[in-house]
């Protein structure tokens, strides 16, 4: 039956991450399971904050999401580096997105970890994120966020995440 309980035939195996995806969890297009404008909805109604800070999803994808933080003064620190808390918000944010591209609308996913390495001083512009799954099982989902100045190639900041999955 597998691990997760489940007929092998119905599992598909995901060759550029090296690992089978319940059938469940993943759209057999490798399709988001919530739409951008759903999950724009979603946070604007239950997490003001996002609003606050202005954040956004940019693109979606099953397991991978595109995201923005604008430039904005109240994200400056002294010295006129984007703040780290700004920045850890942004990676939370991608990974709640992530795991909901995967999942569908999931009340109750939450982070349980989040640690953040600072790789290189933020410039003063929007920060984007290259959210993606690293494994999701059927209690947990691990992934990672890349954090980038707009238009630089070297990563600000280099992020893994795990929330915890509430049963279906």
């Amino acid at each position: 039956m597998g691990r997760w309980h489940c007929n092998p035939a119905e599992t598909r195996y995901d060759s550029s991450r090296g690992r089978a995806i319940h059938p469940d969890i993943m759209d057999a297009n490798g399709e988001s399971r919530i739409s951008i404008e759903e999950f724009r909805r979603l946070t604007e109604a239950e997490l003001p904050l996002v609003g606050t800070l202005g954040m956004r999803v940019e693109s979606m994808a099953a397991g991978r999401v595109s995201a923005r933080l604008p430039y904005d003064q109240q994200h400056l620190r002294p010295g006129g580096t984007i703040a780290g808390p700004s920045m850890m918000a942004l990676a939370d944010y991608t990974m709640y997105a992530v795991v909901l591209s995967l999942m569908g609308r999931v009340d109750q996913a939450v982070t349980v970890n989040l640690n953040i390495n600072f790789l290189s001083r933020p410039e003063p512009r929007d920060i984007v994120a290259d959210g993606r799954i690293v494994k999701l099982g059927k209690r947990l989902a691990f992934g990672e966020v890349t954090l980038y100045s707009e238009g630089r190639d070297v990563p600000v900041a280099h992020v893994t995440a795990s929330y915890s999955i509430p049963p279906r």
